[in-house]
């Protein structure tokens, strides 16, 4: 556990590299079950609990990374060079949450691209809707309609949807926002 903590957590990426870690340090071919997260969010239920504190995995996993930089998350999505990465570190988190592979969530790089899955999977709300932690909030900064960015909540109380967001200012950062403000263009709403 020690170990996990030290990386951030219990998350499918580090999963994985315990795993090698182990058969390598043993000499086996392989330790335990490297599907072992995906396996279990398709059977266990923890989002959208009657608390409404929201699924808690995927908002550990962005509040850790609380002031880097974008080379990680656009170097891993497999851009060669800088790009607008907020899309990227969505897809970061839920990777490393196991929720690209379990299906909760696509890898996008593209804010339109999330919207566009959300809205085909029925689990797309606009921005009027009060969020839980978890979900994928859109912005449309503009007001014209085209989605410029992308972020995760991480609260919401008295009105105010906490969020924590890549590419804000250049590097992983938390905001607020009124519920229902003209610049929240929606939210993508996870079923884990």
């Amino acid at each position: 556990m020690e170990w996990a903590k030290a990386r951030g957590g219990y998350t499918l990426a580090n999963a994985a590299e315990f795993s090698d870690m182990m058969a390598q340090r043993m000499g086996w071919s392989s330790y335990g079950d490297k599907q072992y997260v995906p396996h279990v969010l398709q059977y266990y239920t923890f989002g959208r609990i009657p608390t409404g504190i929201g699924n808690q995995a995927i908002v550990q996993v962005a509040a850790s990374q609380e002031g880097k930089g974008g080379t990680t998350y656009w170097s891993w999505y497999g851009f060669g060079n800088r790009v607008e990465w907020c899309a990227c570190f969505v897809s970061w988190c839920a990777d490393q949450s196991g929720y690209i592979q379990s299906g909760v969530i696509p890898k996008f790089s593209l804010c339109s691209d999330g919207v566009k899955w959300f809205e085909s999977k029925g689990r797309f709300r606009d921005g009027s809707y009060t969020p839980v932690a978890g979900d994928i909030i859109f912005f449309d900064w503009g007001n014209n309609g085209t989605i410029d960015h992308v972020g995760i909540v991480e609260s919401v109380s008295g009105g105010t949807v906490n969020t924590i967001e890549g590419n804000s200012g250049d590097k992983v950062a938390r905001r607020s926002y009124r519920i229902g403000s003209s610049n929240i263009y929606g939210y993508g709403v996870l079923a884990y």
